[in-house]
């Protein structure tokens, strides 16, 4: 997939994932706003979201696209549910997507899973 550059205003969680700081938030695909697009990216200015999937390769012991991005999208909504470690309720974020997977599925309430790297205030 081509990178994807977004620029929104939501709700971001940010949390600590094994030595990575990440950052979950949620887009919509039409104007009913259900947050179907799981967000889930590395906060700095270089990554490309690969050390995610790694992660569910690793930790999660996923061999396949789809339960590696069911894995991923675990551990953000987790994240948001105990408030892990930040919740901007109105952040302004840019986020640059590297890879984009249509879950075959609805999982965690969303379709899609966009990972890549983003630029958010953190707490």
């Amino acid at each position: 997939m081509p990178l994807t550059e977004l620029t929104a205003t939501s709700r971001v969680t940010v949390f600590p994932l094994a030595s990575l700081t990440v950052a979950y938030t949620t887009q919509s695909t039409d104007e009913r706003r259900l947050g179907d697009i799981g967000l889930v990216t590395i906060v700095d200015n270089h990554s490309d979201g690969d050390e995610l999937w790694r992660l569910a390769r690793e930790l999660g012991a996923c061999t396949a696209d789809q339960d590696q991005a069911r894995w991923i999208l675990t551990q953000a909504s987790r994240a948001r549910m105990v408030n892990a470690e930040g919740d901007l309720p109105d952040a302004t974020w840019k986020a640059f997507v590297h890879r984009r997977l249509d879950l075959d599925a609805l999982f965690a309430n969303h379709d899609v899973l966009m990972t890549g790297r983003i630029a958010v205030p953190v707490p």
